[in-house]
């Protein structure tokens, strides 16, 4: 493998972002988080459309960058340089991320904890093998929570779940996070390839129509049901006038699978 810190491979429609700082269990280091940001710019030019973020050597992501904390507590960085790392690194990767245009899918197969669980539930779908194991781990070196877990978090499992899960730290596995609604999936077989598959079939639908779809449901959590349809409707104005609606009603009626070709 490369020994770059953030790789990315392009492929029938899929790109694939791999976190490749293996010995550092992929820690969310500003190498890794600038990897990122370039990766996601190179998919913009491309003819992907969706996004599968996983890690290399049997971590998804370990978090925090643990280095750039010592360094804080020696004094070797000045506050003011701390407090804008916290608002310009992670936060600006994680936002990227969850306001990305194409759909993103977290392929959990190891420890995503701290900023990396967010890393994970900043993605559109979560997706685990039988090895993830997650944990809001923030208390354990004494600090308040963020890379945006008070925003991330009680969306996916509630408030009460997810304060619970910040305030003891624990580490749990992929059926507990079934269970609670942190992931969609926990695929015990062939787990490489029923990503794959379900990756495969995003990539196949209406790109326009995702796009918009997408930003509604993000949006939606902070409107009222009136303003919801009224912004559905623009959005709905827009994708009538693509080559895939019109694709769609045509395959619906002669009763085929649709061809999308994105536009």
């Amino acid at each position: 493998m490369s020994d770059e810190s953030v790789l990315l491979d392009i492929d029938d429609g899929i790109a694939t972002i791999t976190l490749n700082e293996p010995d550092r269990r992929n820690a969310l280091s500003q190498t890794i988080e600038s990897g990122m940001l370039d990766a996601l710019d190179d998919i913009d030019d491309s003819d992907a459309s969706v996004v599968v973020i996983e890690g290399s050597g049997g971590s998804f992501s370990a978090g925090g960058d643990i280095d750039r904390m010592l360094e804080g507590l020696t004094g070797d960085i000045p506050l003011d340089e701390r407090a804008k790392e916290l608002e310009d690194g992670t936060p600006e990767t994680l936002t990227r991320i969850y306001n990305y245009h194409l759909p993103t899918i977290a392929k959990i197969d190891g420890p995503a904890v701290g900023a990396g669980a967010n890393l994970a539930i900043a993605c559109d779908i979560q997706v685990a093998s039988p090895e993830a194991s997650f944990g809001f781990v923030f208390r354990q070196v004494g600090l308040s929570v963020d890379a945006g877990t008070s925003f991330l978090l009680p969306r996916l499992v509630g408030s009460n779940v997810a304060k619970e899960l910040v305030f003891t730290g624990d580490i749990f596995g992929a059926d507990r996070a079934k269970e609670i609604g942190l992931v969609n999936h926990v695929y015990d077989d062939e787990f490489d390839e029923q990503v794959h598959e379900l990756a495969t079939k995003i990539a196949s639908g209406p790109d326009v129509a995702f796009r918009h779809t997408k930003r509604l449901l993000n949006e939606g959590f902070e409107k009222s049901i009136e303003q919801a349809m009224t912004d559905e409707a623009v959005a709905q104005g827009i994708v009538f006038q693509t080559d895939d609606h019109h694709e769609g009603v045509e395959a619906f009626m002669e009763g085929r699978d649709p061809d999308f070709q994105g536009e």
